[in-house]
């Protein structure tokens, strides 16, 4: 990494009508420099915690979208879109409603392990071609259900008389929110659309710890954006941590096994993954496994420099 060069993760609360590539194309100018990448897609309605990766941190990105995230969705009962929320076209509307006791039982049956189809307005690719492509074009294709985790599906307020209401969710990697809406809204045996969705957590990181455009214009202008940046091991603070011996270190760097007597506090569980410091710096994400000739070693699982 070059003296200059900005690196480590960047939390931006993502504004209404910016798609999450805006804001990675909004920055490479403000930041000069292209080795940007975000972990985890926001669609242009949704606000809230989008994390930015800069410099080496780019290599991170898809362990963040990996993450479970949390989100605060507002829906309304009574109607369906095509594309599941306000944004689309009205394609049905109905007549039944319910009360704040049924909406709040319905939520929770969705807790859990399932699966999802994916809307047709998303940016998922069946035979290569993305589904928002083929919606566009009046068109819709069978897709595939994936797998999914709901941690937390709570209703957090109901408004009877306009058929509106708030949630609280955590979800897995790939579940669209939307989606749990429009479900919901068909297992209460009416319809409904989401009218808003804020992203409060992506996987350690809230929305508090988020910065706008102008506070980060104002750090530019200050000089003082790389303390706006946080440092990538952060990402990975589940994961135990290893001290690297100087052999250690040049070992790891050249993609050798390192050795139990080069690495303070190798865990001997194999398969565990490790952050890897040496000198009081984080130098990789590291794997135990099993040698060939038994014990075990720690192995470079993904490098961030």
């Amino acid at each position: 990494m070059q003296q200059n060069e900005l690196c480590g993760i960047l939390l931006m609360d993502k504004p209404q009508g910016f798609t999450s590539h805006d804001v990675v194309a909004k920055l490479r100018g403000m930041l000069h420099t292209r080795r940007i990448g975000h972990g985890g897609t926001l669609d242009p309605l949704a606000t809230g915690v989008l994390p930015v990766f800069v410099g080496g941190a780019t290599k991170a990105a898809d362990f963040a979208a990996a993450q479970d995230k949390e989100y605060v969705a507002g829906f309304t009962l009574g109607f369906e879109t095509d594309t599941q929320d306000v944004t689309g076209e009205t394609l049905r509307r109905s007549g039944k409603t319910a009360t704040r006791g049924e909406v709040a039982q319905a939520a929770a049956r969705f807790v859990g392990a399932q699966r999802q189809v994916p809307p047709m307005y998303s940016a998922v690719k069946v035979n290569g071609q993305k589904l928002y492509d083929l919606a566009r074009k009046g068109r819709e294709v069978e897709r595939p259900a994936r797998d999914i985790f709901v941690r937390e599906m709570t209703l957090l307020d109901f408004d009877e008389a306009a058929q509106q209401g708030t949630l609280r969710l955590t979800v897995s990697k790939g579940t669209y929110v939307r989606t749990l809406v429009h479900d919901m809204g068909v297992s209460l045996g009416t319809l409904a659309a989401m009218h808003s969705l804020t992203r409060t957590r992506a996987g350690a990181y809230p929305l508090e710890q988020c910065h706008t455009f102008d506070e980060v214009a104002q750090a530019m202008q200050d000089g003082t954006v790389q303390d706006l940046l946080l440092p990538v091991d952060g990402l990975f603070a589940e994961h135990p941590a290893v001290t690297l011996t100087d052999e250690g270190a040049e070992r790891i760097a050249r993609g050798a096994v390192v050795f139990p007597r080069q690495a303070d506090g190798l865990p001997g569980a194999p398969d565990t993954l490790c952050r890897v410091y040496h000198a009081g710096r984080f130098v990789s994400l590291g794997q135990v496994r099993t040698l060939d000739k038994g014990g075990v070693g720690l192995f470079v699982y993904k490098n961030f420099r």
